[in-house]
């Protein structure tokens, strides 16, 4: 009973709050430098629902917005498309939508988008029925790309069954590693138990291999590279205990005991994470996180880390209703973006994009020097 009244309230002062389903919320004078932008709206360009949001940021500068174009239903099984938008603006205007990748009757989802900064490529993971997984990738910023090759074989062992790639962005670390954030499912007597894993290439794309694995109860995940070298992993757990993280100093291969980290409300959902700054270049490291920041789906809230996530110093709203999958992403000019399901009744309305700076962010307390 009080968890629907707190959704309940949830819902009716996101209806309030200005900005109606839809429509393209207008800065405030309060909040003059945030912009808030649907992407993806459900019933709209063939598709029931729209959801799984993954955003990249281009060597060029272009934003690349994926997602799942779910054709028949909002179910995460069925016929189910990849489909992307760009923007070339720094995420002020999106061209029109594109599908590409679409097999018919199958689910293809999960997209993990991953930018190899030398030569600039764009990688893109994603699975067939969550049991295969391919790859594709891109060299003019997403508007053409290769035929998808599956390497299932080289990321997933024989007694795993349920896969998924994502599902957000992945990484390129220092030393040229690309990472991709997954979970999966293990067969056997306890078919449900989900874990998070990690795959990389350390040959720009060529190949692809299996890293390590967290314990049983994490789920989906997303990876930061720390100002010291360190991976910092960030999963789905369990709602009662926060976040479930971990670090790795091999790159991937293997990881720290997981704890949880209760600053991090979690209502069983994906969340996402993204650097900002790093402490050389901008004097103060700056990470980011984001996801409903409730015990259930609704108020999507991003958060600011500067001690490489242990403690996250600042937070605010972007939306109070209801709102869950989200992914994040720096734009040129070191401005923020986090593309998110949001919507008035269900989160699954819409695919906003959310475009914002550090000072919105910390309420005018902080500013990048030397952009």
């Amino acid at each position: 009973m009080m968890r629907n009244l707190m959704s309940w309230l949830c819902v009716m002062a996101a209806l309030f709050s200005g900005a109606a389903d839809g429509q393209d919320a207008k800065p405030s004078e309060k909040d003059g430098s945030l912009l808030q932008k649907t992407i993806f709206k459900a019933g709209k360009g063939g598709y029931h629902t729209y959801r799984i949001p993954a955003i990249l940021v281009t060597q060029k500068g272009t934003a690349l917005a994926f997602c799942e174009g779910r054709k028949n239903s909002g179910s995460d099984n069925g016929n189910i498309d990849l489909v992307l938008r760009t923007s070339r603006d720094g995420g002020v205007t999106w061209d029109a939508m594109r599908v590409i990748h679409d097999d018919g009757e199958n689910t293809i989802g999960n997209p993990c988008p991953i930018l190899d900064r030398d030569p600039g490529v764009v990688w893109l993971l994603f699975c067939r029925n969550n049991q295969q997984v391919f790859v594709t990738s891109s060299s003019d910023d997403g508007q053409t790309w290769a035929a998808p090759a599956e390497i299932t074989k080289d990321v997933k062992p024989a007694d795993w069954g349920w896969y998924a790639t994502g599902p957000c962005h992945g990484i390129q670390l220092r030393s040229g590693r690309m990472l991709a954030p997954c979970d999966h499912k293990v067969v056997g007597p306890a078919p449900n138990h989900r874990y998070s894993h990690v795959i990389y290439s350390d040959d720009h794309g060529k190949t692809w291999k299996l890293g390590g694995s967290l314990p049983e109860g994490t789920d989906e995940c997303v990876a930061v590279e720390g100002d010291d070298g360190a991976v910092y992993l960030n999963t789905r757990g369990d709602h009662k205990n926060g976040r479930a993280v971990a670090w790795s100093r091999d790159g991937g291969l293997t990881w720290s005991e997981v704890r949880h980290d209760a600053v991090l409300q979690e209502p069983v959902c994906q969340g996402s994470a993204v650097r900002l700054t790093g402490a050389e270049k901008h004097g103060k490291s700056r990470i980011l996180f984001s996801n409903p920041g409730a015990l259930f789906r609704v108020n999507m809230t991003v958060r600011l880390s500067y001690d490489g996530c242990q403690t996250w110093a600042v937070s605010r709203s972007l939306w109070e209703g209801p709102s869950a999958y989200s992914d994040l992403c720096v734009l040129p000019d070191m401005k923020i973006g986090c593309l998110y399901e949001r919507g008035k009744w269900r989160p699954y309305e819409t695919i906003t994009f959310a475009l914002f700076d550090l000072p919105w962010l910390t309420a005018g307390k902080d500013e990048i020097a030397g952009k």
